[in-house]
């Protein structure tokens, strides 16, 4: 008698998500129809719904700013938090054409490329080169970007959405990337790539399982902060690039910058922070254009306090 609702209620919930998932799709497909200037300020809109009803990316981003600038004002927090809101809905909105569009379409839309040298010259050498993109701008545009102009082996996960995953994935290989699974399989294929000269990017400033990472700090606040790219370093020889796609007219302006000498040290507290340090360069190019409302601090060392508890 038990298991007959059990099973209706099993099938409502399956039903519902697959309800949820095929919406988002569509309403992903309509978007990626739209002109980027129009998509933006729908974006935009989005945005300022976020602000109006003070739902949690808002909230966040306020916790997260107080924390990393405590030099700044309560007025100057709200201001860069309520800007990245702004950025947030104009980068959900511009994205689905970016996947749509493909690597034609934004070439036209690549205002300007500052380091570019930086990236010739990794890409000469032959040594494997990694990608550091924090979550800034719209990162989507990189790995596009990217794929055009070297051979690339990314590690993907795929989405909770399950109908999404077809479509994200193609999307982006459909570009030029290799996508391999974030598993012992995925880091081995990344480690070849490396080796044979390829490019992977990574995102680093996501917080990492307990496992995959350590403690070290951002804007002087501890993070648990992945591993990954440090062992990457050590075990391919390869070299590490920091690049970021920033919204600006028109378009992106994609910048690179070397990471610090001490990314590539032995010692990996040493070259987690030079990472941390890195990401807090490109965060500092156009701050309200980073993704703020991200819970990076769920994780805390032991005795401090939880940050989001009150947030939904």
């Amino acid at each position: 008698m038990i298991c007959v609702p059990t099973l209706k209620m099993t099938y409502w919930i399956s039903s519902e998500t697959a309800l949820k998932s095929t919406v988002t799709l569509i309403f992903l497909k309509l978007l990626s129809w739209l002109p980027l200037s129009v998509s933006r300020t729908l974006g935009k809109f989005f945005g300022y719904m976020i602000i109006w009803l003070n739902l949690p990316p808002i909230r966040v981003a306020r916790i997260n700013l107080a924390l990393c600038y405590p030099q700044l004002s309560p007025e100057q927090i709200e201001t860069i938090g309520r800007g990245r809101m702004l950025h947030l809905g104009q980068a959900l909105c511009e994205t689905p054409r970016l996947w749509r569009k493909g690597n034609s379409w934004l070439d036209n839309k690549i205002v300007q490329v500052e380091g570019m040298d930086h990236l010739h010259n990794a890409l000469a050498n032959n040594r494997g080169t990694i990608l550091l993109i924090p979550h800034q701008g719209n990162w989507e545009v990189i790995g596009l970007w990217i794929s055009k102009q070297a051979a690339m082996t990314s590690l993907y996960e795929p989405p909770k959405m399950r109908a999404l995953d077809h479509y994200i994935k193609s999307s982006r290989e459909r570009a030029g990337a290799t996508l391999v699974p974030t598993n012992v399989r995925g880091v081995a294929a990344l480690i070849k790539a490396l080796r044979k000269g390829e490019v992977t990017a990574i995102l680093p400033d996501q917080q990492p399982p307990e496992v995959s990472g350590e403690f070290a700090p951002i804007f002087g606040v501890p993070a648990q902060t992945m591993t990954l790219v440090h062992n990457l370093l050590q075990r391919s020889g390869s070299q590490a690039l920091l690049c970021t796609a920033l919204r600006v007219a028109g378009g992106w302006k994609i910048i690179f910058k070397p990471a610090s000498d001490a990314i590539y040290s032995e010692d990996q507290d040493s070259s987690l922070q030079a990472m941390n340090q890195g990401v807090e360069t490109i965060v500092d190019l156009a701050p309200n254009q980073y993704q703020w409302e991200y819970k990076r601090f769920r994780a805390r060392p032991e005795g401090m306090p939880k940050l989001y508890s009150k947030v939904n």
